[in-house]
């Protein structure tokens, strides 16, 4: 039996989780900063860092206490390296360093994409080759793998990440933050009554762009304000909810379709938690890609927590992937190194 403490602290959420054998959670404790953040209307860099300083103690602690062991049980200390917030990595990364130095246990330094795709390694086995989707506020993009840790990144965006792009839309029409969720809400009752381009979406590569269509809903809402119109914003919500699922799914098709040995197909990231992608996805694949397996993680598991850093950890455990405490953070990480 392997215990991994892992931490991750790369954004808004102070997480902390014991992991069995990289599949068994243990204890997985979050604290989440929204309510701090609110009033920005978006993450605050120094804020988060602060907070992160002031609950990783704690929260160490009850993550201990939920699982019911002691130091002396844990085999090895893993963090989130990037990418991140540089301050707010720093201060996992400072702990991670203290424990595995004061306790002489080895330390793993993970990138927090490779763990939003093994989140779903926490529901159940991952099969190869297999592929995902990252959809987050900060990457989207498809990546492709031949066995474990082995990341070939085959599409990402050119601009902004999807989940930007939702938080932008949803601030410019006075969703309050994180704009997404409260998206997703609204484009469920409406009609897809504005036209929201699709960009890239016939381009003969795995690429996507969501600028664009950011734009095109800002200059819509702004040309509508000019002229005195009321915009409906469920309605609205529902037209780029639609584009966006539409251009996400038609990528994925793409994909698959060059990559067909592919036996499973991993929907990962904080946006995963859309129900309106969610659904679209499901019924996409069952329908076109009946042998290939789904693989969606609950809610729980969808957003920044540290259970997911334990399961990639695992495997870097496994080989031995250890990094001694000189270790620094990297904002910019990229799932390849």
């Amino acid at each position: 039996m392997t215990l991994i403490l892992s931490i991750e602290t790369s954004c808004d959420e102070t997480s902390v989780a014991i992991i069995e054998n990289g599949k068994k959670i243990m204890a997985n404790v979050i604290a989440s900063q929204v309510q701090s953040h609110i009033r920005f209307g978006g993450v605050v860099p120094e804020v988060a860092s602060r907070h992160h300083v002031d609950q990783i103690t704690q929260i160490i602690d009850l993550a201990m206490e939920e699982a019911n062991v002691s130091m002396d049980d844990i085999d090895a200390f893993a963090v989130t390296q990037g990418p991140g917030l540089v301050g707010a990595l720093l201060t996992g990364i400072t702990a991670a360093k203290t424990l595995a130095f004061v306790h002489q246990k080895p330390l793993i330094a993970t990138n927090h994409l490779a763990g939003h795709i093994y989140a779903s390694q926490l529901q159940q086995p991952l099969f190869f080759p297999l592929m995902s989707l990252i959809v987050s506020g900060g990457h989207t993009e498809l990546v492709y793998m031949e066995n474990h840790l082995d990341f070939k990144v085959i599409g990402e965006t050119q601009d902004d990440a999807v989940g930007e792009a939702y938080d932008k839309v949803g601030r410019l029409i006075g969703l309050p933050y994180p704009a997404g969720k409260h998206l997703d809400n609204l484009a469920q009752k409406g009609k897809d009554m504005y036209d929201i381009p699709r960009a890239m979406i016939h381009e003969d590569n795995l690429h996507f762009s969501f600028s664009g269509m950011k734009s095109a809903v800002m200059n819509l809402v702004h040309n509508a304000n000019q002229r005195g119109e009321t915009i409906n914003h469920e309605d609205l919500a529902t037209s780029f909810q639609l584009a966006v699922i539409d251009v996400l799914t038609t990528k994925i098709v793409k994909a698959l379709d060059a990559f067909s040995d592919t036996q499973q197909f991993v929907l990962a990231g904080g946006v995963a938690a859309n129900k309106g992608l969610r659904e679209a996805l499901t019924a996409r694949l069952n329908a076109s890609y009946p042998d290939i397996e789904l693989i969606i993680p609950p809610l729980r598991l969808c957003g920044d927590n540290a259970a997911m850093i334990g399961a990639v950890a695992y495997h870097q455990y496994q080989n031995q992937e250890f990094v001694d405490i000189t270790i620094n953070a990297n904002p910019g990480l990229a799932l390849t190194e």
